[in-house]
Parts: C-alpha cells; sequence; structure tokens
C-alpha cells in the first residue's frame, strides 16, 4: 500500500523559508513520479512542482525561481525548498505521487485525483 507522509510545515513570517519533507513508501522511486501540490482557504488545489523518477522536474509558472523540488531516491523522499516566502504562500501543501509524467501530474492530477495516491498535507502559514 502506498503511503505518503507530509513534514516541515511552519508559520513564519515574509521572507521566510522552508524545506517541506515527504516520506513514501509502499512502492519503489522508478515507479511514479512525485509533485507538490498546494490548496488555500476558498481555492482550489492547484500543482506546484514535479519530478520524473530520472530527475527532470517541472514548475508552475507563478513559484518559477522561487522554489526547488528535489528527491533523494535512495530514500524514497521527495523535498520542497522554497525562500522568500510571501503570505500568499499560505496554504495546505500535498505531497502526490502517480504514473505517467511529471508534467501529465502537475497539470492534470488534481483534475482526476485517483489515478494518484497523495498525503495528509502539511500547513504553511506565512504572515505579512
Amino acid at each position: 500500500q502506498v503511503q505518503l507522509v507530509e513534514s516541515g510545515g511552519v508559520s513564519v513570517q515574509s521572507g521566510g523559508s522552508l524545506r517541506l519533507s515527504c516520506s513514501a513508501s509502499g512502492y519503489t522511486s522508478s515507479s511514479y513520479c512525485m509533485g507538490w501540490f498546494r490548496q488555500s482557504p476558498g481555492k482550489e488545489r492547484e500543482g506546484v512542482a514535479a519530478i520524473d523518477s530520472d530527475g527532470s522536474t517541472i514548475y508552475a509558472d507563478p513559484v518559477k525561481g522561487r522554489l526547488t523540488i528535489s528527491q533523494d531516491n535512495a530514500k524514497n523522499t521527495l523535498y520542497l525548498q522554497k525562500n522568500s516566502l510571501k503570505p500568499e504562500d499560505t496554504a495546505m501543501y500535498y505531497c502526490a505521487a502517480g504514473p505517467g509524467t511529471s508534467g501529465w501530474l502537475l497539470l492534470h492530477l488534481t483534475r482526476h485525483p485517483d489515478f494518484g495516491y497523495w498525503g495528509q498535507g502539511t500547513q504553511v502559514t506565512v504572515s505579512s
């Protein structure tokens, strides 16, 4: 059974940084691509970044240049490093894993959530 567990959620002031982790179990890292999603109050869940098993990455346009997605295949762990946090970054951040490409995962998994696996989320709150 695939399980994804996020950690690293923070409550910080604007300008701060975060590093989220997602520990995966129940599958091998070469079988799926993985990604980070976020959902702010009153908004739909959206893709933030995704990574293929070979390390290829894709980022959503609004966050390009301000964050880095990475993975440690040996530890089956996904990371998200984000600097220069802004209040609009406040959201519940979710880790997901799914088949196919990172591009498909980032752009389409939220519309087809049953095609992948989701963690329970970790809260990031940025105050001004």
